[in-house]
């Protein structure tokens, strides 16, 4: 059959990215304790197209995915970029693994159990030079109190929930829950699925007597990996859904070796 992405293009216009976006895909990630963990993935995938190319092959995508599932993980994401590479005759690839990652918490005093999920993010690329770069991404839920809110206040302090981003690279294998406990332990106080009322005053006690800013949160979080001679390079961002305003508090920390000076990362 006649194939038509094949046939020459005369506009000589090269394609930054071509591809598929927004694959709902079942995939399994590794998990501590657990071994596997099952969840659904939103993934994009794709590759340079030349100014002689009419168009690339969109089928092959889920053919290469297919092939990889349904475990997925930074090593296994620099094969496929690999693969596109070699089967769709592209000089460079991208691939985006977007799912929910659930860990069971405890609550902390009455230890009734609960899952909370965490948006995680799986970020890869190979560029012309066969550089592979790989960046994993979560993002945590956490609690806050406004330190000048409990200074100037002569009863309470308000507080809000908020969220801190943190992508990392790094030398050697990290795991999702490490990243998670990181960021958990830099807030006012960690955000529980289950709380009873013993637990309720013990999250809201705990908070008011940790109260942080978002500048405070990530430059804890930040001053905790500079000390970590496995990451490489790091952006942590802390938004806080303000109580009291009708606007977020926002602030963001990157530090490190550009990609491809601080080496392969998920090895």
């Amino acid at each position: 059959m006649k194939d038509i992405q094949n046939q020459r293009d005369y506009r000589n216009l090269p394609i930054d990215k071509v591809g598929i976006k927004n694959l709902r895909y079942p995939i399994r990630v590794l998990d501590r304790s657990k071994g596997i963990q099952h969840t659904v993935a939103a993934i994009n995938m794709y590759v340079d197209l030349p100014h002689r190319n009419k168009g690339t092959h969109m089928s092959r995508f889920v053919e290469m995915l297919h092939m990889s599932s349904p475990e997925i993980s930074l090593k296994k994401i620099a094969d496929v970029l690999d693969q596109m590479k070699m089967h769709l005759n592209a000089a460079s690839a991208h691939i985006e693994v977007a799912f929910p990652y659930f860990i069971e918490k405890a609550a902390p005093v009455s230890g009734a159990p609960g899952l909370l999920d965490y948006a995680c993010r799986f970020l890869g690329s190979s560029d012309p030079d066969g550089n592979t770069d790989l960046v994993c991404e979560v993002v945590v839920p956490i609690s806050s109190v406004c330190p000048c809110s409990k200074e100037i206040s002569d009863v309470g302090a308000h507080n809000q929930r908020g969220e801190v981003r943190l992508q990392t690279r790094f030398k050697k294998f990290i795991w999702i829950e490490d990243m998670i406990a990181l960021v958990e332990s830099c807030a006012s106080c960690e955000v529980f699925s289950v709380l009873k009322r013993v637990d309720e005053k013990y999250v809201t006690e705990k908070g008011y007597r940790n109260p942080k800013f978002v500048e405070d949160v990530v430059r804890d979080i930040a001053q905790r990996l500079k000390q970590d001679e496995n990451i490489t390079w790091f952006s942590v961002s802390a938004e806080n859904f303000e109580s009291i305003h009708n606007h977020s508090a926002y602030a963001r920390i990157t530090n490190g070796a550009p990609p491809h000076q601080a080496g392969r990362s998920g090895d």
